[in-house]
């Protein structure tokens, strides 16, 4: 094992996963949540063609490999016309696989609402829209915290995939210094174990956000 070799690219492959793999997951995940929502909704909207749309792209996403899909945005358009710079195109392919994923985690979380908090909302006179967002949204979101929660830590792990397509990531600056020092073992690694402290990290604070949120649930 080479020490020196280790130590001296700690931190590029710590400022590799702060300047590329973090700031790709946060976006991917946020613009994957909203899509998300939208796509839960329109499953359980009454229009048949609406949830068939919605019922389609969740399949197709979780029908394909998520490597595949980054490939055709990144590599696939362009062949039609279609050329989006290496970070657009992680950002669009990661949340769009969070989005498929995410969305069946949203409309299940809703379900689980009782179907008497509709209707006490319609009782007080909030129409559907207020009852959504003020009464069922909350509760669906405190359920739902645990399984969005293991999305994104999947997330960050699978931005690894950007490599791929030359976006410059955690393991992006293991491959550079791999290729130019030949200890690839070493340096892959050692971006495992930083991949693996984040995660620790993320699931630590997991923990905090699942306990934080029991406090306001009745036992």
């Amino acid at each position: 094992m080479d020490w020196d070799l280790v130590a001296g690219s700690f931190w590029p492959l710590v400022q590799g996963g702060i300047r590329g793999t973090i700031p790709l997951s946060l976006a991917s995940f946020f613009l994957g949540l909203v899509l998300a929502l939208i796509v839960a909704l329109m499953r359980l909207s009454g229009n048949k063609v609406i949830s068939a749309i919605a019922r389609g792209y969740v399949s197709v996403i979780r029908g394909t490999p998520l490597l595949v899909q980054l490939f055709v945005i990144f590599y696939g358009l362009p062949s039609i016309g279609v050329v989006i710079d290496p970070w657009p195109s992680a950002i669009i392919a990661f949340s769009l696989n969070v989005g498929g994923y995410a969305a069946e985690v949203i409309r299940a979380a809703i379900l689980s609402v009782p179907k008497g908090q509709w209707e006490a909302g319609h009782t007080i006179g909030m129409s559907p829209v207020t009852t959504l967002r003020r009464i069922i949204l909350p509760q669906a979101a405190r359920v739902s915290v645990p399984p969005l929660s293991n999305t994104f830590i999947s997330l960050v792990k699978d931005t690894s995939l950007a490599s791929l397509i030359l976006v410059t990531e955690l393991f992006r600056q293991a491959q550079e210094i791999a290729a130019f020092s030949q200890e690839f073992m070493v340096l892959y690694v050692e971006a495992a174990v930083i991949y693996w402290v984040f995660c620790l990290i993320l699931s630590s604070g997991q923990s905090q956000l699942e306990k934080r949120l029991d406090r306001y649930v009745a036992h």
